[in-house]
């Protein structure tokens, strides 16, 4: 498996593992990406047994020391509502994506999908940084399959997905780059991604991408040996207490921003698990996914305007 179908996988075995997917269902969508059953079950005892044997966590205060707030997290007033669009995409390709223009930009932001392709959530928040001031760009990662709208089962997006190469990916996401500037002319860009998104945002960066400015990944997965000293951009990297498994890419991504000289910050989020920002899946965590918002137009208010 690639590193990518390998991150799919563990995934789905810690949804499994944590209740939240039948046991059927996780064997059905790691056959999708090409395990073996022997194999898928051993990855899901593996993963049960993980979860059994870690203990019940203790909640610590946020990384940079802040309390979150105790309301939940309002709709960004004034959120705009995404247009389908097409761009030019590379080796003569079009690409499919949602576009959501600012009334005064303040600067352009990339927002990359999770791995269940370009859903009405990511949509959502790409229309949220629009009312923010920030025009925003989601592209289609499976516009050559089709388009995400093609597949009826979010799984097989998923497996889709764990089919793309690494190369793919960056090129497509480079030409949504391109096209923000485009649009937003003379503005600076930044980029956002959630779970599988916030590992591709690592992997634009570890591939320069020096339009970039600045960028907040969301919970994803630092790339092996990921190195930054091509990229440009201010990074905040958004974690959840409770998200260990890829909590632990965290030294990796944080060392190599300081081996590269890129500002940075980690804020790992109280009370929170992967995907805690998605609103519409059962790990939404409001209290934090309002002050990772806070956070994140925080941060771009420094770097992007």
């Amino acid at each position: 498996m690639t590193p990518l179908q390998r991150y799919i996988a563990e995934e789905i075995a810690t949804d499994h593992a944590e209740g939240l997917m039948s046991r059927r269902e996780a064997l059905r969508r790691l056959g999708m990406l090409g395990m073996a059953t022997p194999a898928a079950v051993t990855l899901l005892a593996a993963c049960a047994d993980n979860t059994k044997q870690s203990p019940s966590p203790t909640m610590t205060s946020a990384a940079s020391g802040t309390t979150a707030p105790t309301s939940p997290p309002p709709g960004t007033p004034g959120a705009v509502q995404p247009t389908a669009i097409t761009l030019p995409g590379p080796d003569g390709r079009v690409l499919q994506a949602a576009w959501a223009e600012a009334s005064q930009p303040k600067g352009g932001v990339l927002v990359i999908h999770e791995n269940k392709g370009l859903t009405d959530h990511i949509r959502s928040v790409t229309g949220r940084f629009a009312g923010a001031g920030y025009s925003a760009l989601a592209v289609d990662l499976l516009s050559e399959e089709g388009g995400t709208a093609t597949f009826t089962d979010d799984a097989a997006a998923t497996a889709a997905l764990g089919k793309i190469s690494n190369d793919r990916f960056v090129a497509d996401l480079q030409a949504g780059v391109a096209e923000l500037q485009r649009r937003v002319p003379g503005k600076k860009l930044g980029s956002t991604g959630f779970c599988f998104g916030g590992g591709l945002v690592w992997l634009l960066l570890t591939h320069g991408t020096p339009e970039l400015v600045a960028a907040t990944p969301f919970y994803g997965p630092f790339p092996d040996g990921g190195d930054l000293s091509g990229a440009k951009a201010a990074v905040l990297a958004v974690y959840g207490a409770l998200d260990t498994r890829v909590d632990a890419s965290r030294p990796a991504a944080e060392a190599a921003l300081d081996k590269a000289g890129l500002p940075h910050q980690s804020f790992v989020a109280d009370n929170a698990d992967h995907a805690f920002f998605n609103d519409t899946g059962p790990r939404y965590a409001p209290v934090a996914a309002a002050e990772a918002w806070r956070r994140v137009l925080d941060w771009y208010g420094r770097y992007l305007t």
